[in-house]
This record gives C-alpha cells, sequence and structure tokens, in this order.
C-alpha cells in the first residue's frame, strides 16, 4: 500500500509540473493535439498508479516524451501558421450575413440544436438577432449580432470615458500584496491608515482589498454581515 501511495503521489506532482508546463488553458478552451495529449497524460498515469508491476521509470519517461512533444508542436505552431493550421484547425463560419450555413455545419457534423444551445448560452436565443456566428478551433461558439440588436455602448451615444484599467488586489485573506502595491506608489503605512478609518485594526482582519485606477479603495472585512466599503482615496 505504500508503494502504491508513493508512486501515486510522485504521478501526481509530476502531473501538476506538466500542467504547468502545457499551459494556462481551461478544459474546455484546449486545442484537439493538446486534448489528444491530456487523454494520453492521464491514462498512463492512471495505469502506472494501480499496477505495481508496471515499472514507474517508465511512465515517467512516457510523460516526460509526451510532454517534450506537446511543447515542441506548441512551439512550432506559433512560429508557422501553416503549421497551426494543421494541428488546430480554422475557425468555421456557421452562421453568415443572418443564414446558417448547412453545407459547413454538416462537414463539421454540427447540429441545428448544437448550435441553438451555444447560441442561448451566449443570450442569443433567437436566431435572427445573429448576423455571423464563428465556430472556433476549441470548439466555442463567437457570435457578433446584427447591430440593431448590440448593446448600446457610451461610444453610440457619444459620451467620453475615462481610462479604466485593471484593478490592483492589495489584501487577499489577510495578506497584503507588496507588489501591488509597490506598483501603486503607496507602502503599508498608507494601507495601515486606511483600515484605521475604517476601524479596522489588523490586516488580518481583512477579508479583501484592491484599489483601482480611478483611486477607489474597495474593501471588506472578513466575517461581517455589513456593505464592503467604497471609498474615494486619490
Amino acid at each position: 500500500m505504500l508503494i502504491i501511495a508513493a508512486r501515486t503521489l510522485i504521478l501526481y506532482f509530476l502531473l501538476v509540473f506538466v500542467t504547468r508546463v502545457m499551459g494556462k488553458r481551461q478544459v474546455g478552451e484546449l486545442q484537439p493535439f493538446e486534448f489528444v495529449v491530456a487523454i494520453l497524460l492521464a491514462d498512463m498515469a492512471a495505469v502506472s498508479m494501480g499496477d505495481k508491476e508496471t515499472p514507474l521509470l517508465n511512465s515517467l519517461v512516457t510523460i516526460f516524451t509526451l510532454t517534450f512533444a506537446h511543447v515542441l508542436v506548441s512551439y512550432i505552431a506559433l512560429c508557422s501558421q501553416r503549421v497551426r493550421r494543421l494541428v488546430c484547425g480554422r475557425p468555421s463560419v456557421v452562421i453568415e450575413n443572418g443564414i446558417i450555413q448547412e453545407r459547413t455545419m454538416r462537414s463539421l457534423r454540427y447540429n441545428i440544436n448544437d448550435l441553438l444551445e451555444q447560441l442561448r448560452g451566449k443570450g442569443y436565443p433567437n436566431v435572427a438577432d445573429v448576423e455571423y456566428a464563428l465556430l472556433e478551433t476549441n470548439g466555442k461558439l463567437s457570435v457578433l449580432p446584427k447591430s440593431q440588436n448590440r448593446p448600446l455602448t457610451p461610444r453610440d451615444m457619444a459620451i467620453p470615458t475615462g481610462y479604466e484599467g485593471l484593478p490592483l488586489t492589495l489584501i487577499v485573506d489577510g495578506e497584503v500584496d507588496h507588489e501591488a502595491l509597490c506598483r501603486a506608489g503607496l507602502d503599508v503605512n498608507w494601507l495601515q491608515e486606511q483600515l484605521k478609518k475604517q476601524g479596522i485594526t489588523s490586516v488580518k482582519d481583512v477579508l479583501f482589498a484592491n484599489l483601482d485606477t480611478a483611486g477607489s479603495l474597495f474593501l471588506q472585512a472578513k466575517e461581517t454581515t455589513r456593505e464592503p466599503v467604497i471609498t474615494c482615496v486619490r
């Protein structure tokens, strides 16, 4: 039993490492060749965990070989558009100018019910509202609505807007992100002063805090039923 547990832990940490090497993708965003590698790695790990007769070294070599092949193909695809098209394919237009492309869908073995399901997931229950729809190489549907059905934007109303970037996360679960503070040109003393203004004596009592580009500080204390505090500090 100890041998199986040890093999399982070794393979677990190895697969976590391999997954990090493969890149940051969700399961639903994997390209076909990435999906194949994921299946092979899972199968190899499962066999090695349950079968003591299978040499662990063989499994490690197989896993590293698959990882190397994946990294190599990914790098070549990054440098060559031709290889990228070969291993990933191309997006397919399934709705063009409001018309469902029956021939394209038939070649993809993609039926009307699949199309309607993904359109509803995108917030378009009515096909008549869609101008273009593309089935991406990872199987997701990208939708371009007809101009009269798109959401109203400030540009449509000629309303000027200010710059809005990513907010900086300053505190998570009572831990200060010193790098984010430095990027904002602030320090821990400034942060402590802001906490004191809200009656909080310790950073450990803060669940979450972030600072947006407009200078507004969002602050929520741990285990509290009161509304989060939003104050302008700049």
